[in-house]
């Protein structure tokens, strides 16, 4: 019998509380989170404008888990030492908003941080193709970035098997993780079609359940 995957869960603070945003990322590392998961909007590539570094820091004060932060900004070159500076553990540009990105992945990670990049929903694969074997984590949207809540878009699941049976046929080590209308009833579906690493914004912290009750939910979706 085939052994079970090993799945990361990245509770995203953009459904958080911002109010009480230290206590909620506590309560999803207690809860058994293995990264947190920060979206930074900048009204520009995304109708939004979310956070900046200066959270980033603030949250690094926080938890010990690795923050995954996921830039929804166009020009990230801009911002990346920043984030790195502020305690990023993981960045993650997206293609689309990053005409030169084999440099900007050498960027991030000559700052010793991990390198990701995001695919949006209609965006296919093969944008990759050139940086695939850098990267340490593909973050692929199952939703079009800039707002929380959204439902999963099926389609979706097709370019995570893809990708899935891309790197193990290269036997490259990057992460596959996923954004975008993750709950307990997606959770299994997109494990099966390959994802390792999800996010959940609103099935972790709007639920209408303790982030502790909402993260066991989700867990035990995938035993």
């Amino acid at each position: 019998m085939e052994a079970k995957p090993q799945v990361k869960l990245a509770p995203s603070i953009l459904s958080a509380d911002f109010a009480r945003l230290g206590e909620q990322v506590t309560a999803a590392a207690k809860a058994g989170a293995d990264y947190i998961h920060v979206d930074v909007m900048d009204g520009q590539f995304v109708p939004q404008i979310t956070i900046g570094a200066p959270v980033v820091a603030a949250l690094r004060k926080w938890t010990d888990l690795p923050l995954d932060v996921h830039l929804m900004i166009q020009t990230p070159e801009k911002q990346i030492a920043q984030f790195a500076d502020a305690g990023a553990d993981i960045i993650t540009v997206h293609v689309e908003a990053c005409p030169g990105l084999q440099q900007i992945v050498r960027e991030i990670k000559g700052l010793g941080v991990k390198a990701g990049v995001s695919l949006n929903p209609e965006t296919p694969l093969d944008s990759l193709s050139e940086v695939l074997p850098a990267l340490d984590l593909v973050l692929v949207m199952t939703v079009n970035p800039g707002y929380g809540g959204q439902p999963f878009i099926e389609s979706t699941l097709d370019k995570i098997a893809n990708l899935r049976a891309e790197l193990d046929e290269k036997g490259l080590a990057a992460e596959l993780e996923v954004d975008g209308g993750i709950n307990a009833r997606v959770a299994p579906r997109v494990v099966k079609a390959g994802a390792r690493v999800l996010v959940a914004g609103a099935a972790v912290f709007a639920s209408g359940q303790t982030v502790e009750k909402a993260l066991k939910e989700l867990r035990a979706s995938l035993s």
